[in-house]
């Protein structure tokens, strides 16, 4: 059974439509106990991260997705949320990559950066098994996760960023693979089978 946290910060429907057409068994909650039960977690999210923290807080989620054992999916803002800290509304964020989410710089670059953008893998992981180097994704992000330790792709909107990371049982995809056609499903397929 995969969780699929629901903290009120949306796009938690198109992913449920997702698993749904990979058939795949799936619970909509917020509920620690529940979260906890799961083999898979997906963490989405579309907002703001401070009031999304505020969210987690609210549910007494924070502590319980920093010390999940098992696999763990974080999709846009909810990869954004694994970092250390965001400067979208200057918070202390789950701490689970050392890494700050920065925003895009405007006078360089168009914000948000939404659209599809291609991916560079540049570390082997599981989430790629299938996926050809330069495949594309859809993005919708003011904010972003710069190239670490912890990158296993990039993608380029004036500067390179990670366009999606890995360490230990956490995983995180700065795009939509929910919305991103075959390869997205596959993305998603890859992770449920890990």
């Amino acid at each position: 059974m995969i969780a699929l946290i629901d903290y009120g910060a949306g796009n938690v429907a198109s992913v449920a439509n997702a698993l749904t057409e990979l058939n795949q068994e799936f619970i909509i909650t917020s509920n620690e106990t529940e979260i906890c039960r799961a083999q898979k977690i997906i963490f989405p999210g579309v907002g703001e991260a401070s009031y999304a923290i505020r969210q987690l807080h609210l549910l007494n989620l924070f502590t319980v997705l920093r010390i999940v054992k098992k696999p763990m999916l974080g999709i846009c803002l909810g990869m954004q949320l694994m970092a250390d800290f965001s400067k979208e509304g200057n918070v202390t964020c789950l701490g689970i990559f050392s890494v700050t989410a920065e925003k895009f710089d405007e006078t360089k670059t168009k914000v948000p950066h939404m659209g599809w953008n291609d991916i560079e893998i540049v570390k082997e992981s599981k989430l790629f098994n299938g996926i050809k180097n330069g495949e594309r994704f859809y993005f919708a992000n003011s904010y972003y996760l710069p190239v670490c330790p912890f990158t296993t792709s990039i993608s380029n909107n004036e500067i390179n960023f990670s366009s999606s990371l890995e360490k230990d049982n956490f995983f995180g995809v700065q795009f939509h693979p929910e919305k991103s056609g075959d390869a997205g499903l596959k993305i998603l397929k890859n992770f449920i089978n890990l």
